[in-house]
């Protein structure tokens, strides 16, 4: 009997002991894998969490889509990736992105540190199928620019018809290309710079993250432009299901986050100054105020069909007013 209540003892505590030494795995989406500035980031999170009493195992994809399916389906604890795949998950942190919501890093700093604050605890969690989903961070990647392969597409009437790639997942994107009426082609984050350098399209958005290792010069050749016009600000979010992580795991990785921001604006500040200014197109004052509103109304008009969330435009317009309080959105009702 003692000898069965011993080994019954000792499959207990080694059980115990394999559950507590068990990694978390976060699935960690990078365009450039290992290489990526944002999984080394996450690589030194991953330290970090070591003091949250978190042991976890990160897993580099190139693969945006496939990160996020073995998040879904379980062989991931967590997942770090855009915030424009992450909206599915919880669609106030992951409006953030939303269409010339943040059109200065200033106004990014303000947004993703008042979304990661405290006080926004509750609407950072969210069941889906009786699972609790939390967002445990944003990280800053960068405005994303219109680059086209001729710098006479330097208005929005010059583009009507032409083909312009966007990401198969976001709603946003879709609509508001037609909304210009350019032709939205269908891509993945990993193939729709290609499609740029290889001529299918003459139209792309992207932020200076991608320029240098996606080759982007290519698809700009002698006569192409960026036009110096940010249409969205690109991040990233860590998404993790809460049962699995201690219970101050979520407080203590958003702190992290907000903590990494300032280097994180200084690495997308180096990365657009990397852009020779030779690609820059500057738009006019008039047309600059022409293309806001643009984006206002589409803006508006996504909230109101559902895609993005308007406690969000709230929070974002408020931090466009207090960097700029002469912006011609700030005396308008709506957002």
């Amino acid at each position: 009997m003692k000898k069965e209540f011993l080994a019954l003892t000792t499959i207990v505590l080694l059980g115990i002991s394999s559950t507590s030494q068990a990694k978390q795995e976060i699935c960690v989406f990078d365009l450039l894998g290992k290489a990526g500035e944002s999984y080394k980031m996450m690589e030194e999170w991953a330290l970090a969490a070591k003091t949250w009493n978190t042991d976890v195992q990160l897993i580099a994809y190139q693969n945006e889509e496939l990160a996020d399916k073995d998040f879904k389906n379980g062989k991931c604890d967590a997942a770090y990736i855009t915030t424009m795949r992450a909206r599915q998950y919880n669609k106030f942190a992951g409006s953030i992105d939303a269409l010339g919501g943040v059109p200065t890093n200033a106004i990014a700093l303000k947004a993703i540190t008042f979304v990661l604050d405290k006080r926004n605890v509750k609407r950072l969690k969210t069941k889906i199928d009786n699972e609790e989903i939390e967002i445990g961070g944003i990280g800053q990647i960068g405005p994303a620019y219109i680059f086209v392969n001729d710098r006479a597409i330097n208005t929005i009437e010059k583009g009507k018809g032409k083909k312009f790639a966007v990401l198969a997942y976001d709603k946003a994107q879709i609509a508001m290309v037609e909304r210009v009426g350019a032709i939205p082609v269908p891509s993945d984050i990993s193939n729709f710079i290609k499609k740029f350098n290889t001529g299918e399209v003459p139209m792309v958005g992207a932020p200076a993250y991608a320029f240098k290792p996606l080759e982007m010069e290519k698809g700009l050749g002698s006569k192409g432009a960026l036009i110096n016009f940010p249409v969205l600000n690109v991040t990233a979010d860590l998404v993790f299901r809460s049962q699995k992580f201690p219970a101050t795991f979520g407080n203590d990785s958003r702190t992290w986050f907000i903590k990494q921001l300032p280097r994180q604006f200084s690495m997308v500040k180096r990365l657009e100054e990397g852009i020779p200014a030779k690609y820059r197109l500057n738009l006019s004052k008039v047309d600059t105020e022409k293309y806001q509103k643009l984006l206002r109304d589409g803006r508006m008009d996504l909230t109101r069909q559902g895609i993005y969330d308007p406690t969000m435009m709230s929070v974002l317009k408020r931090a466009r007013c207090t960097v700029d309080r002469t912006n011609f959105e700030c005396s308008l009702a709506g957002e």
